[in-house]
């Protein structure tokens, strides 16, 4: 009796961890099945996001499937700006790392792209802004 009782969380640990696997695999697929098509794609913690057909947009999972947030038009771009993400307006240097957002401004709107990582956001950043001059 004891034997088991001392398995019985290992038990626990093992479906939870099973459960959590599964709903990452299914998160994962569906999101290969959004971004299909796209020019630029990316997939973190903090939310979903595809550049296609000339439109950026970026979306949230919930309730097994990508809810969308925001679009926007990357030939009305003018400025991409690399900021914190917890500290209101600080603009993130050269040096920091972590979790940041990319502020998409253009023709009088400004979007939040939230990243959990500054590098792929520096990334973006280029990419975007090369392919805004191309649609220019």
């Amino acid at each position: 009796m004891i034997h088991g009782l001392l398995w019985f969380p290992l038990l626990l640990v093992f479906i939870l961890l099973t459960a959590l696997g599964w709903l990452e695999k299914r998160r994962q697929s569906l999101y290969l099945e959004w971004a299909k098509d796209s020019e630029l794609a990316k997939l973190d913690g903090t939310c979903a996001a595809r550049l296609k057909d000339g439109i950026l947009c970026w979306s949230t999972f919930e309730a097994g499937k990508f809810k969308e947030e925001s679009s926007f038009e990357v030939k009305q771009l003018e400025l991409v700006e690399l900021m914190s993400l917890s500290s209101g307006e600080a603009p993130l240097t050269e040096e920091s790392q972590g979790r940041c957002r990319l502020r998409l401004i253009g023709s009088g709107k400004e979007i939040d792209v939230p990243f959990s990582d500054a590098d792929r956001a520096r990334q973006w950043m280029n990419q975007l802004m090369s392919k805004a001059r191309c649609d220019l």
